[in-house]
């Protein structure tokens, strides 16, 4: 059989297409199966990352829901008054899924989940055992809400709700399902559902605030935005100091996932940056993530002859446009996920850093 997780994506089925595969996929068809899940594949895709933290993890849960579907595929009832009822069956098995990967792995973490931030800057070595919050692929297509949905500052806050309370709050707010419809998919009562979303709707208040990035992104013009990723990564790879300062909000926060430490305010981020980043040639390309602007980072590889690509910034913009929080993933398997290249061709840098 093929792997349903790893199926090459096929276009839309029209509804009478889509009823005959579902027949064919009842008596073992697993490419008219891959047909059927092909059109959800993205959102069950993202409806795991929000419930995981980890784009990573939404790939093996992703997969084993769609093993799981493919079993049981012959016992779903096909009922012709429930035109949708595959696709709140597939969230159902997903969530599921994802339930079981939570109850295993636990929450996944940002910096600022761990402690206060540093007062100075050190060599904090990384924090292996933590389960750190990843980022996620922006897509080109999705809409406003979507990209919303998959937000740092919301997929962070997240992570701090129980699994009942983080799926029940995904089906209803994010996804739209009614609290009956919830409490059918989560075997459970409508008034459990209603009181575990009362409950997570009060630890998201208190975590998110403000606007989010989209409402931020579409009142800021498109020229502005560009103009500041540009002056960003034109200082960063200058090491001009007072030009990247400039671009950051009093009270900025820096952090550096697997790395606990993490910055508060222009002091302490302008003492951080001196010690690190503006000591080093980088070079940069301009990215999405998360719904967010974003930045991958390369460092020169002498051995290579190339620029290697480490860290990839996540910025979250406040409402007048500069930078209130940047979020470095270190790691070079991170621009694969903004869809970046692990190496950069270019000139050899200077013989010491700006």
């Amino acid at each position: 059989m093929t792997d349903p997780g790893t199926a090459t994506p096929v276009a839309p089925l029209a509804p009478d297409d889509a009823a005959d595969d579902l027949e064919r996929a009842r008596h073992g068809d697993d490419d008219a199966f891959a047909r059927l899940v092909a059109p959800l594949r993205r959102e069950l895709h993202a409806h795991c990352y929000r419930m995981l933290g980890s784009a990573h993890d939404a790939d093996d849960v992703l997969q084993d829901a769609l093993l799981r579907a493919w079993r049981a595929i012959g016992r779903f009832e096909v009922r012709p008054d429930r035109p949708n009822a595959l696709r709140s069956w597939l969230y159902t098995v997903a969530t599921n899924a994802g339930l079981d990967a939570v109850a295993r792995r636990g929450r996944r973490a940002l910096p600022m989940d761990l402690g206060p931030s540093s007062e100075a800057p050190g060599d904090e070595p990384p924090r292996t055992e933590v389960a750190w919050l990843g980022p996620y692929p922006d897509h080109p297509d999705a809409t406003v809400e979507e990209r919303e949905a998959v937000e740092l500052a919301f997929v962070a806050a997240l992570q701090h709700l129980p699994g009942n309370q983080r799926a029940a709050l995904l089906l209803m707010e994010v996804l739209g399902f009614s609290a009956a419809e919830v409490a059918t998919m989560m075997v459970t009562t409508t008034a459990s559902v209603n009181s575990a979303v009362q409950r997570a709707r009060a630890t998201l208040a208190a975590k998110v605030t403000g606007p989010s990035q989209q409402r931020t992104l579409r009142a800021l013009p498109d020229a502005a935005l560009a103009a500041t990723v540009a002056r960003y990564t034109s200082a960063l790879e200058a090491g001009d100091a007072d030009a990247l300062i400039g671009l950051l909000t009093a009270d900025v926060t820096w952090s550096m996932p697997p790395s606990a430490a993490w910055y508060r305010g222009i002091s302490a981020v302008s003492a951080f940056l001196h010690q690190g980043p503006l000591g080093v040639a980088w070079r940069h390309v301009p990215a999405r993530a998360n719904g967010q602007l974003a930045v991958g980072c390369y460092l020169w590889d002498a051995d290579e002859s190339s620029w290697r690509g480490g860290v990839l910034d996540v910025l979250t913009l406040a409402e007048d446009g500069r930078i209130a929080e940047v979020t470095a993933f270190i790691g070079a398997e991170h621009l694969a996920v903004a869809g970046l290249p692990a190496t950069l061709p270019g000139e050899t840098p200077p013989t010491t850093a700006p």
